[in-house]
């Protein structure tokens, strides 16, 4: 048997599910939205993580003049910020594409279940064709570094309104404070009403829960169902 290229996976993956043009799962640049979206994300879930802190910081110096040095609490320090911002773009190569998703979904941390189903070809002997080698399929793909980049490029430019909200706005979504009202103009912020449920697992016919991949393995497990193998598909 030949080997399995991707395109030809792509299809099988998706002919359960309404059929897409080869384009629509294929690499494909991020758009500025997709890019605004899960840099908000990821420095909102980043404060959150410190927010609790009852860290004092003492700022200044003992001066001659008997003036004290000032206590600010961690959760609203600029140090906070500081740190918060620190690596906060280098942290999405943590995310891959999930190209049996839709939209902005199809960026998220984790291994997608295109590659999940790659893998098990190759573990049964399957040859699968990339264009790249085996050892680099899990290093960050062309899309989100170039994610990366963007998101360095958006946070350089807008540093100064992410200080503003978040020393006078935090009760506005950052999301809502820096993409809408800053970053993309009313026509391009159709992605940030792009939410995952868990339900496109059941509806796009792309991705099973782990109770029905047990069901489907006893099924075929079962007498008049015979697994298939490797070099049948």
């Amino acid at each position: 048997m030949g080997p399995v290229r991707l395109g030809m996976l792509l299809f099988i993956l998706t002919v359960s599910g309404t059929p897409k043009e080869e384009d629509d799962n294929t690499e494909r640049l991020p758009s500025k939205c997709e890019v605004c979206k899960l840099l908000s994300l990821e420095l909102q879930e980043e404060l959150s993580r410190t927010g609790r802190s009852r860290e004092v910081l003492e700022l200044g110096q003992v001066l001659d003049t008997g003036k004290r040095k000032r206590h600010i609490p961690y959760s609203v320090s600029e140090t906070r910020l500081e740190e918060a911002l620190e690596n906060l773009c280098e942290r999405i190569l943590d995310y891959s594409v999930h190209a049996e998703r839709e939209g902005s979904l199809r960026y998220a941390k984790g291994q997608s279940q295109t590659m999940a189903t790659l893998k098990g070809l190759v573990q049964k002997g399957v040859k699968v064709d990339l264009g790249i080698p085996l050892e680099l399929w899990d290093e960050p793909s062309v899309e989100v570094t170039f994610l990366k980049k963007q998101c360095e490029t958006m946070l350089e430019e807008f540093e100064d309104i992410v200080g503003d909200w978040y020393f006078h706005h935090q009760e506005q979504p950052l999301q809502h404070f820096l993409c809408e009202g800053h970053v993309l103009r009313a026509t391009e912020t159709a992605c940030l009403q792009e939410t995952w449920t868990g339900k496109e697992k059941l509806t796009d016919g792309q991705e099973k829960t782990e109770e029905e991949e047990e069901e489907e393995e006893e099924v075929t497990n079962t007498p008049g169902h015979p697994k298939h193998d490797p070099e049948e598909l």
